[in-house]
């Protein structure tokens, strides 16, 4: 087991939302440490089947260590790659795709991922930490205007402008940030007021991992392998923690939930609906009093409607 710990966010409710018959095709696109992997997989029958995947490689290491079991398998990729990968084992269909986006406890807690300000090691902050650009690496070449964007747009953060200068300034003076103390102190100077209970580096944290990741531009093209994968009566499950994730997937489902007419060709048929949404769900007073960090997250679920193409 590992040595840090995580709390599946929303567990019974998306399990109760995805799985609709306990014979079938499953896919869990971010094992994270299991926790909605393995309540799946109580839920099926000796016939069905799950397929995980995560990028990180410390969460497939744990997966193959935990988890013993004919059903399961644990698939080293990230969920936009899910297509590809089902289909080199003969996957063309399944009855339903579970993404539980975001940063799983385990990365926030080891301090050697970078991931966190409460502890001071290398910024590294790359989920899959055999190949891509770590966070300091991206702060030693970029210059003021990306990282003023980066950080104001996946971040949210008010003060981008002044972070970002006092970045470059840092680094033309040769001492360029490389550890998320050096980072977290340089931003506190750099934010004047914040949030009561909110420390000042949250939003340019969130933002490098958001970008050093391409956590966005990955939940786009994973949603639109979901869909291809979905059979009829199949389930899309999505748990966000983030604004910006959570208005692509709304984006998203409300797109593929109307009837689209081609405006090239005006009198051919119109082009079917290939999503239903059947709601959002938000964690229960309940949960986020035991568990914080659920405080954010939101679970739209939408159903396949018709043949995928």
């Amino acid at each position: 087991m590992s040595a840090y710990q995580h709390t599946t966010v929303l567990l019974r409710e998306a399990v109760e939302a995805l799985v609709t018959t306990p014979d079938g095709i499953y896919v869990d696109g971010t094992y994270g440490r299991g926790g909605h992997s393995r309540a799946v997989l109580e839920c099926l029958s000796p016939g069905g089947r799950l397929i995980a995947f995560d990028r990180d490689p410390q969460a497939v290491a744990a997966a193959r260590a935990e988890i013993d079991d004919a059903r399961f398998e644990i698939v080293h990729a990230n969920f936009d790659q899910m297509r590809a990968e089902l289909a080199a084992r003969g996957i063309e269909r399944v009855d339903g795709v579970l993404l539980d986006l975001g940063i799983s406890s385990p990365q926030i807690d080891d301090p050697t991922r970078g991931f966190s300000f409460r502890f001071d090691a290398p910024l590294d902050m790359r989920m899959d930490t055999t190949r891509g650009e770590t966070a300091a690496d991206f702060l030693a070449r970029a210059d003021e205007r990306t990282i003023t964007q980066v950080i104001r747009d996946h971040g949210e953060e008010r003060f981008a402008f002044q972070i970002a200068k006092a970045l470059v300034a840092r680094r033309e003076s040769g001492a360029p940030v490389r550890t998320t103390g050096e980072l977290s102190a340089l931003v506190a100077r750099s934010v004047k007021t914040r949030e009561g209970g909110q420390d000042p580096a949250t939003r340019t944290f969130q933002a490098l991992r958001i970008f050093v990741n391409a956590e966005l531009e990955a939940l786009e093209q994973g949603l639109n392998a979901a869909l291809h994968l979905l059979a009829p009566g199949a389930r899309l499950v999505v748990i966000s923690f983030h604004s910006g994730e959570d208005r692509i997937v709304k984006t998203f489902i409300v797109r593929e939930s109307r009837d689209v007419p081609d405006r090239r060709a005006p009198m051919a048929p119109v082009k079917a609906m290939r999503l239903e949404s059947l709601g959002r769900v938000k964690p229960s007073d309940e949960e986020i009093r035991a568990n914080p960090r659920a405080r954010s997250a939101v679970m739209r679920v939408a159903e396949r409607t018709e043949v995928a193409m």
